[in-house]
Formats: C-alpha cells, sequence, structure tokens
C-alpha cells in the first residue's frame, strides 16, 4: 500500500483516546490529502474527530523532523546540525557503553507514554532495548494509575461494561469525563440510548462541552467527587433503594459500607461539594429507581491527591443498586483489560541482568534530574514531550537543562522537550509504521500496515531500537525481529482468554477482528478480587495503609478540611488544566488549524472571582503560585463554580508568553498506585500590568 502513489487505504488512529477508530487515508502523488472514517468499522463507523480528520497536515508539516540531528549550541537555544544516522547510533551506543561502565547502567532512563498507542510503539523493540541494558526503569503513571487502582481494588480487573450494550441504558451519568471530546463514540452510543428515553446527567467541576449537551449538569468543587458518591450512597441505604440481595450474593462488606454512609447525609455532603442538597436527594433517587442506570467514570477526577479514592467510591455504586445485572448497567472506567496481549513476549524481561533495577515515576522526572546519588546521567525520550506534559514543568526544564545529561528525543517535530536533547531522531509517523491497535474502550483489534513512504530520514521505533540494539552488541535473533513477528507472538497469549482466536492471520485478512466476549458471561462469578467478589469493603487496601470503605479525605494544598483554600491563603484559587478539544495533551500544539481552531491558551474565572481583582473579560493576565507563572488571557465566564480556574489544553511555550500550564501543577504523588495529581493546584490570578510591576509576582 505505501508503494502506491494514489488510491484509498485502511489504517488506524494512533491517538491516545479509547475510540481508537478505524480510519480509510487518501493518497494523491504519494501524500496523504484526505483522512475519514471507515464506515465498514464495527463500532466507530465511519464517525471520527477533528484531530484525526487533519492529521495529513501533522504528517507533511512543514516543519517535520527529516534527518538526524546533534547539538551544537546551549540547550534550549535550537542550535543543531544535521549527521547521518551512522553517526547518531554511534554516538548513543558510545555515550551508553561509557555512562554504564562509569555510572551503572541505571544511570540511563528511557522516559515514554502514549503518544502513539500502538502496541509496538512504545512496548516492543524499546523495551527490549533497555531491559537488555539494564536502564533504570521508567514508572508510567501519568495518566490513569490512580484511578485504575481504585477500580482494580473494588472490581479486580481493568474492565467494565461493554460500549454496544449502554444503547440499553436508561440513566447515564457521566462523571468526570469530557466525552464530547474525548470519547465521541459513547456520545453515539448515548445518544441512542437518549431517543430510548434515556436521561444523561453530567457530573464536572466544568461545565464543557459534555455538560453542554447532557440533560443536566452538576457542578462540584474538585476532588469532591468520592463525598458525592457516599452522600448518594446514604441516600440510598436510607430511602431502601438498594437491591439486598445482589449485595448479599456479589459483595463483600456491605453492612460496612452502610454503616460508613451513615457519616455522609446530604447536607454535609453539600458542604463539601458545593452540589445543592436538592440536587444531592433528586440524583439518588434517579439513580436508585432507574431499572438500567449507567456510570461513565472519566479520566479527570483521577488526578487528585485522592483520585484512587475517587474511582474506588464511584465504583461502587453499581453494586448498590444491583446494576451489574443489567446489560448496559453498571460503569467503565476503562476496558483495557479485555485487550491486553502478550507483553512480556514483546519486552522481554528475562534479557535484564538486574530485575530490581530502580524505577523512577514519571510525574517525579523533575525531582529524578535533580538526584546527586546515584543521578540520572542520560535520557532517552519518545512518544512523549515531557517539558510540557510533565507536572511541576520548570523543575523538569531545569532538569533537562542540565549539560551533564545526555539526551535523546526521537520524535516528529522539534518540541520543547527536543530543543534540550543532545540527539535528535526525526520518528515516522503512524501511518509510515507496522503496528497493532487494541482499545481500552471497544472490543476490537485492529491491523496497522504502512500506507506512507517514509518520509526523509524518519525511522520508527521498532527500527530505531533494532538498530541500537545491533550496535551494543545485544543479540540478533532478538533485536532482529521483524514487526509481524513481534505482533504474532504477542498476540499468543493463554492467560487472556479474551484474546482468544484473535491472531495475525486475521487481522491481515479481516482488519477489525473483535476479542472473544464469551467469559464476560460470567463476569460476576468470575471476578478476580480476593474474595471473588465486589469488594465494597476491601482487606487488600487495608493491608496497604488505605481506608478500606470509601473515605473522603480533603485535597492537601491549601484546603481548610472541607472544599475551599483556607482564607487569606496566599494562592486561593483552585486550578484544574483539563483537555481542550482540538490538541490531545501536546499533540497538534505545533498544527496551525488546530491553534487556530482554540484561539489562544485562556484562563476562565468565575465573575465573582474576575472582580474581585479586578479582571475583565479579555484581559491579560498572570496566573501563578509557588511553582511558577504563566501567562494567559481572561475568560469570564459562569461554567464552574466560584473559587475554580479553569485553562484548557497543553500549549507549546509561545514567542514571549510563557503558556506551559504544568509550570503550575504539583508532582505529588496521588493515594493510590503513584497517580498524577495534576488537578490538586492552587494559584492567585493578577492583571499582567500588576503582577509584572512587582519583582516577584509568585511572592504576592
Amino acid at each position: 500500500m505505501k508503494h502506491s502513489k494514489d488510491g484509498i487505504f485502511p489504517a488506524v488512529c494512533p491517538l491516545d483516546c479509547p475510540d481508537t477508530c478505524g480510519l480509510l487515508v487518501h493518497k494523491q502523488d504519494g501524500k496523504i490529502v484526505k483522512v475519514e472514517g471507515n464506515p465498514e468499522h464495527p463500532v466507530t463507523r465511519g464517525a471520527i474527530c477533528n484531530k484525526v480528520r487533519n492529521m495529513a497536515e501533522r504528517v507533511h508539516h512543514p516543519e517535520r523532523l527529516m534527518h538526524p540531528l546533534r547539538r551544537t549550541g546551549p540547550k534550549g537555544s535550537g542550535a543543531f546540525e544535521q549527521i547521518s544516522w551512522d553517526e547518531a547510533i554511534t554516538e548513543i551506543a558510545g555515550r551508553f557503553k561509557q555512562l554504564s561502565q562509569e555510572y551503572g547502567p541505571e544511570s540511563i532512563l528511557p522516559y515514554y507514554f502514549y503518544g502513539n498507542m500502538g502496541v509496538l510503539s512504545v512496548g516492543g523493540m524499546d523495551r527490549r532495548f533497555f531491559n537488555r541494558l539494564g536502564a533504570s526503569q521508567l514508572d508510567a503513571k501519568i495518566c490513569s494509575a490512580a484511578g485504575t487502582a481504585g477500580w482494580v481494588y473494588t472490581m479486580g480487573m481493568d474492565g467494565g461494561a461493554s460500549p454496544e450494550d449502554t444503547v440499553n441504558a436508561d440513566l447515564i451519568i457521566v462523571w468526570g469525563g469530557n466525552i464530547v471530546s474525548t470519547n465521541m463514540h459513547q456520545v453515539v452510543f448515548a445518544e441512542q440510548a437518549r431517543k430510548r428515553g434515556a436521561k444523561v446527567v453530567v457530573i464536572d467541576v466544568h461545565r464543557n462541552r459534555t455538560a453542554q449537551w447532557g440533560d443536566w449538569f452538576l457542578p462540584l468543587y474538585p476532588g469532591t467527587d468520592t463525598a458525592l458518591a457516599l452522600g448518594l450512597m446514604h441516600i440510598l441505604f436510607r430511602d431502601g433503594l438498594t437491591d439486598d440481595a445482589f449485595l448479599e450474593k456479589y459483595t463483600v462488606g456491605h453492612k460496612e459500607l452502610r454503616e460508613q454512609a451513615l457519616g455522609y447525609p446530604p447536607e454535609l455532603v453539600s458542604q463539601i461539594t458545593g452540589v445543592a442538597v436538592q440536587d444531592i436527594e433528586q440524583l439518588a433517587k434517579l439513580y436508585g429507581e432507574a431499572k438500567v442506570p449507567y456510570i461513565h467514570i472519566g479520566n479527570g477526577l483521577q488526578h487528585h491527591d485522592n483520585g484512587g479514592m475517587n474511582v474506588r467510591s464511584i465504583a461502587c455504586l453499581p453494586a448498590l443498586v444491583g446494576a451489574w445485572l443489567k446489560p448496559g448497567g453498571g460503569a467503565v472506567k476503562s476496558n483495557g483489560a479485555y485487550s491486553s496481549t502478550n507483553g512480556r513476549a514483546l519486552a522481554r524481561p528475562d534479557l535484564r541482568s538486574n530485575p530490581r533495577a530502580r524505577s523512577i515515576n514519571m510525574n517525579r522526572i523533575g525531582e529524578a534530574l535533580e538526584q546527586k546519588e546515584q543521578p540520572v546521567m542520560s535520557l532517552f525520550v519518545y512518544c512523549s514531550n515531557p517539558l510540557v506534559v510533565a507536572p511541576n514543568a520548570d523543575k523538569v526544564k531545569a532538569g533537562f537543562a542540565r549539560e551533564d545529561l545526555f539526551t535523546v528525543v526521537h520524535d516528529l517535530f522539534m518540541t520543547d522537550t527536543a530543543l534540550y536533547a543532545d540527539i535528535v531522531l526525526p520518528a515516522t509517523s503512524t501511518f509510515e509504521n507496522t503496528d497493532l491497535f487494541g482499545s481500552y474502550w471497544h472490543h476490537y483489534m485492529q491491523l496497522q500496515e504502512p500506507v506512507l513512504e517514509k518520509q526523509g530520514e524518519c525511522k520508527s521505533n521498532v527500527e530505531l531500537f533494532s538498530l541500537l540494539g545491533q550496535a551494543m552488541g545485544f543479540e540478533p535473533e532478538i533485536f532482529g525481529q521483524s514487526e509481524l513477528e513481534m505482533i504474532r507472538e504477542t498476540l499468543d497469549h493463554p492467560r487472556n482468554p479474551y484474546m482468544n482466536g484473535v491472531t495475525l492471520d486475521r487481522l491481515m485478512a479481516e482488519r477489525f477482528v473483535k476479542l472473544d466476549m464469551t467469559p464476560k458471561e460470567h463476569y460476576l462469578e468470575n471476578l478476580p478480587t480476593p474474595s471473588g467478589k465486589i469488594e465494597l469493603y476491601s482487606k487488600a487496601m487495608e493491608q496497604a495503609g488505605l481506608p478500606p470503605l470509601p473515605q473522603y479525605t480533603p485535597l492537601k494544598e491549601g484546603y481548610d478540611g472541607m472544599r475551599r483554600p483556607e482564607q487569606g491563603a496566599a494562592y486561593p484559587l483552585m486550578f484544574i488544566s483539563p483537555p481542550n478539544h482540538n490538541f490531545l495533551n501536546s499533540t497538534f500544539g505545533n498544527v496551525g488549524k488546530h491553534k487556530k481552531m482554540e484561539k489562544k491558551p485562556a484562563l476562565q474565572i468565575h465573575p465573582e472571582d474576575a472582580a474581585a481583582r479586578d479582571i475583565a473579560d479579555g484581559d491579560d493576565i498572570t496566573v501563578y503560585n509557588g511553582r511558577g507563572i504563566v501567562e494567559l488571557t481572561a475568560m469570564v465566564t459562569e461554567k464552574m463554580l466560584p473559587g475554580t480556574v479553569i485553562s484548557q489544553g497543553l500549549w507549546w511555550e509561545g514567542q514571549g508568553t510563557r503558556q506551559r500550564v504544568n509550570v503550575l501543577t504539583p508532582d505529588r504523588l496521588s493515594d493510590m498506585d503513584g497517580g498524577a495529581t495534576f488537578f490538586s493546584a492552587t494559584v492567585e490570578v493578577k492583571k499582567r500590568e500588576q503582577a509584572l510591576a512587582s519583582p516577584d509576582p509568585m511572592q504576592l
């Protein structure tokens, strides 16, 4: 397909998105001229979002990297010279050998995430290489770690309701997820349910596109989701709206949970969350009386100090009303476990001579780069842009600026991170690769075959780490495998019964292969929790030093124990930085069409908070706390409760303007599994001219 200059070719969307859409790529004269949805895909059915629709502008961007580069000036200056791949590979291998001998292989750290969701992209030859090298291990917990842990403590596996079944729901609660922007095909299923009479309730800190689309929007204060869930439980138990037969048969701890919920009456929960008592009562009644209630749990509410408990508490609700027995009922946080492949066959952890090598949490990369003992002396960054996406970003930037840190970046563009690299390597786009795609929402596997010739001298992750493995003298039979050989091995996963019958041959012939979902017929009888049941009371959590029952804990930063920052606090506003509609994290942040659609980075501020600071709509403002300063434009709006400010999207650094919002976010770890706490930040806001008049606005 890649050799054909003209035609229409099947492809897969690689973005970090649950929908994993089937695509059709149109080519003329060897270039992509159009990307549309593939109507034959059983779930996405030809509908795609604006991000991937404009993917050609990213793939054929005039600033795309085409050749390896070596830094010639100070870090961050953008001064580079072109070199050959042979020079680049030789230099990287030489430095890795030198550092391994002088500091040990754990002085080298890979840093990656899911800029490309292909199974081979960040789980194949790259993992083999760093395992064989003996490098430090990356604890990749920047996205869904806390929420997954909270869900798994309760339900035992990272899987819930099937998307297609949700058309049967008569009540859909979207809790903490802007699915219009981040999971559009769940919106399609919800619309089908709504046409049958279903009501859509949206619970969030912000009246985003999903809240505007829903039937009823309930705004709450950041990080108070557990309290709201417990308030609903209080009413469900109080008013006899629970399914006691279900609780007795399929759960453990329902009596203890009933006692726990007594401590969360609606009046107290209203004070904590900002949700009116009558709204809490009405929502509980709606949920308790619904025939097929479904809860869609988003990513946002897990990015708090208490993020794991937020998800864990919400995950308990379907059991109280027996929703799991009804097709389309229950809940979803993620369905990633169903499509899990044989990661050990890909990553080959058996190659590691130091299986207990240190692990560094990616949320603490700034701190890790400050360490004097056992220092990180080299970073290899791919499929990520940490200077924009990592928390406490000024500390991250200071670490990357170290002259003694040997940094390699493999990317499509000269990102904010690549500017601080010693060697920059040009990466292929997904349409130039062979890769395997699952979904963490729907139940189909897909194969991506190249539809485009490699641009310039770009190489895929598989090619790059194969070359490095060969240069290091590693086993050729392992580091010389083809993509198709690796895909065949990772699909062979007897421990996951849902992968039964999913083979490379079928994928090549059929393109979309559905998982074997027959084991899900016995979902409740085979929950992999310690008790085999839904754990409303979790002894595993108790043993881990966590509350065994849902329990509300206020956020850590400047809070008074209820919901709001303390009176007179230096940073009295709660700051949230959710995704915008046209970027995906920092992806598309340099694409003109997407930037034009988003206009410019702004701070949404409530009229009460704006008036108290003499700020008008459209004013240039400075947003700051003890970690950093951001320069934005004020957008005065009532889309959130007073005391909360919102900036959507991760923008690359502007010309003379500080707009990387993650300089404001903490690198604390969440309550469960080392997750990120992006949304547990507090800030102050001033007009730009007032901030500039101060010698140090962070000390105001």
